[in-house]
């Protein structure tokens, strides 16, 4: 595989493209309105797997008092295969090292994220009587931001694992906010130059309308013009949206090399399939944030996503020791694929371990423990994996995947990776 360019791009370079949008944060990051499908039940699983690359784990010491860990994540409604795989992911690491850290055994506190205003009660209440130790979760950017000023304001060490407004680790950003999962712009950022380098010069951004899909293409649209790229046109459909025929007659009326969007669970099984019988996939490459083409949409997306090219900080196929590990213990315990959102539980839950390991189980001098965190690198599923010391973000590599046919399958193939893609 190819590599990124070795540059980076800068934080003032896009905040300077992204900044117009930051006042559409009311929507949730990344997850649909509806879901492509009902939410599944948990598969049964009599054993458990060794979880990928787990660093060797003191046995708990049994005197000391369980390490508390709030985690506010849907466990109902249209978000709930998102929290369930995140729950799933870190549980799997959890039981990698004995369900132990820092020589205390690990109690895992659930809430129901629900609305936002629901999620800052919810956290209140671990907080202030549940007493956790350490705040982890939240699938939605408005929860997200709902809990921001109390978290901040009572020293509460949140670890995001999803939410990916971009505000959360910029313009509102706080020494004990800590993000596992991606900003929205950031699998985006590389895929303007990689669109070029491909020959595909005139492109046409389509985007859902809301914050996830804003900030997006604010990531793509700055790199791609930067290396030359053309937008001939954009179309901002309403979210959620079931029919997409006038916005499909936009691109094939400005006959574009290819098309660049940002769409996500049914909205992005409607776009991608109606993309394909208006017969644009014949003459306009489908290309766009990983999100639009994931384990979650490509069953129901089938042939219509076929050749499609994606960005994100994933894929099932990649070709690593780690991540060939954790898809099979992954399988082996839930009995289905992981997905991109168990892949950042499961790191979620490193972090929390190799963190408290070297604090030696202390998580009551919260600049110590906060110093930990932020010192905490491996090498996950996902790649290299570590943390932006200003922004407390995830830095990660990003991959182009394209969808092919293995093996009578559709999946992501990594053809190119952009390593430590940061904003």
């Amino acid at each position: 595989m190819k590599s990124f360019a070795s540059r980076r791009l800068g934080r003032r370079q896009f905040l300077r493209a992204a900044g117009a949008v930051a006042g559409s944060a009311w929507l949730a990051g990344c997850a649909p309105t509806q879901p492509s499908s009902p939410p599944a039940k948990p598969a049964a699983a009599p054993t458990t797997a060794p979880a990928a690359s787990a660093p060797p784990q003191p046995a708990a010491s049994g005197g000391g008092p369980p390490l508390k860990i709030g985690l506010v994540l849907p466990f109902s409604g249209v978000y709930a295969v998102l929290g369930e795989s995140i729950v799933n992911g870190m549980q799997l690491y959890f039981d990698s090292v004995n369900n132990t850290a820092g020589g205390r055994r690990i109690e895992l506190i659930k809430e129901d994220e629900g609305t936002p205003d629901e999620a800052l009660r919810k956290t209140r209440k671990l907080v202030e009587q549940d007493q956790i130790d350490l705040y982890s979760g939240l699938v939605s950017t408005a929860s997200a931001y709902a809990v921001r000023d109390y978290v901040h304001e009572n020293k509460v060490i949140f670890i995001c694992s999803n939410a990916g407004g971009n505000d959360l680790t910029r313009a509102r950003k706080s020494p004990y906010i800590f993000r596992t999962s991606f900003f929205n712009a950031q699998p985006s950022i590389p895929m303007g130059e990689y669109l070029v380098r491909r020959g595909l010069r005139r492109v046409f951004i389509c985007a859902a309308d809301y914050a996830a899909g804003r900030e997006s293409m604010a990531g793509f649209r700055d790199g791609f013009l930067a290396a030359g790229g053309e937008v001939v046109g954009e179309a901002w459909p309403p979210f959620p949206n079931n029919d997409y025929a006038p916005f499909l007659t936009q691109i094939a009326q400005a006959r574009p090399d290819a098309s660049y969007s940002f769409f996500a669970g049914s909205d992005a099984v409607n776009f991608v399939k109606q993309f394909a019988e208006f017969g644009l996939n014949r003459d306009i490459k489908l290309t766009g944030s990983g999100f639009m083409i994931e384990e979650d949409t490509l069953p129901a997306q089938g042939s219509a996503a076929l050749g499609a090219i994606t960005g994100l900080h994933w894929a099932l196929t990649l070709d690593t020791p780690e991540n060939r590990q954790f898809v099979q213990a992954y399988r082996q315990r839930y009995n289905r694929d992981p997905d991109v959102y168990a892949v950042q539980g499961y790191d979620t839950a490193r972090v929390i371990v190799e963190a408290v390991n070297k604090t030696q189980g202390d998580t009551t001098n919260k600049d110590r423990l906060i110093e930990a965190i932020a010192s905490v690198k491996f090498t996950s599923p996902r790649g290299p994996f570590e943390f932006d010391p200003d922004s407390h973000e995830a830095v990660q590599n990003i991959y182009a995947r394209e969808v092919r046919e293995v093996q009578g399958k559709l999946t992501n193939v990594v053809v190119e990776t952009f390593p430590m893609v940061k904003a």
